[in-house]
């Protein structure tokens, strides 16, 4: 039997080039199309804020999530057990039914608690009471899209925290490294290479989720979007616009995510 090669040619990208020439094909239409081109301009107004509550969410979300898989792992029972209970409940409930109570729920009993344990200070008059109204609907938003993914991104890391080899870990402790200084030094540098590619998913995934926040009214692409379909009846043009603007966004980052995992891989070869 011939002996096969270790190595394989890598295919060819043919779904990138076919999606590369649509994307032409689209860019063209916009340009040559006063309609679509009117559209485009308006429906794209809505992309700062988009990328704004994505940023903003997932690196809380992020933040949160490293906090929950850490006392996931912890030594302590009741840290453990309250973290798998965050995790269930929330990944249990959907974004989009998160996000309205957070809205209409969260936020109220929030300004409702703060005007509870601030009132001597109200009294005084150092402080003014806190309104609904003033926990803006964009904010609103955000927390719910960091509370409901940071369920999951707490379980990308507790994974990819624990793919480090232990031996490593008792390594270092018998060179005197203290706990942060092992996480820092030895265990996220190699537990990065791990999170990198679902936390990448996942950051790709919220972007596809802000869309959500257009129930309540924030600016966003699909909120635009909704807004001038509903005025001009451009239904069509208008929502293959706003489709069109997304997988821009989420194929582009996607190659992005996925040429930088290929660069770290390399990295670590070498």
């Amino acid at each position: 039997m011939a002996a096969t090669s270790s190595t394989t040619k890598p295919e060819f990208p043919w779904w990138l080039a076919a999606a590369l020439v649509l994307a032409l094909a689209a860019a063209l239409a916009i340009a040559s199309s006063d309609l679509y081109a009117q559209v485009f301009a308006t429906v794209a107004k809505g992309i700062g804020i988009t990328i704004f509550v994505t940023a903003v969410a997932f690196a809380l979300a992020s933040a949160l999530g490293l906090g929950i898989a850490l006392m996931a792992l912890s030594g302590s029972q009741w840290l453990r057990q309250i973290a798998r209970f965050y995790v269930e409940i929330i990944r249990g409930v959907p974004i989009l039914v998160l996000l309205f109570w957070i809205a209409f729920a969260g936020a109220p009993a929030f300004v409702a608690a703060w005007n509870a344990l601030t009132a001597p200070l109200q009294s005084a008059g150092l402080i003014g009471e806190l309104l609904v109204r003033d926990v803006s609907l964009l904010w609103r938003a955000i927390m719910a899209l960091t509370i409901g993914y940071s369920a999951f991104i707490s379980e990308v890391f507790r994974a990819g925290i624990q793919s480090v080899e232990r031996g490593q870990i008792e390594a270092a402790k018998a060179l005197g490294l203290g706990r942060v200084q092992r996480f820092r030094l030895i265990v996220f540098p190699q537990a990065i290479r791990t999170i990198l590619p679902p936390l990448g998913n996942d950051f790709v995934a919220m972007v596809k989720d802000s869309s959500l926040v257009s129930v309540l009214g924030v600016a966003d692409i699909t909120q635009i979007g909704k807004v001038y379909a509903a005025g001009s009846f451009r239904f069509f043009e208008t929502y293959s616009i706003v489709a069109y603007i997304y997988l821009i966004l989420t194929v582009g980052l996607s190659l992005a995510l996925r040429a930088l995992e290929q660069r770290l891989r390399r990295q670590h070869q070498e």
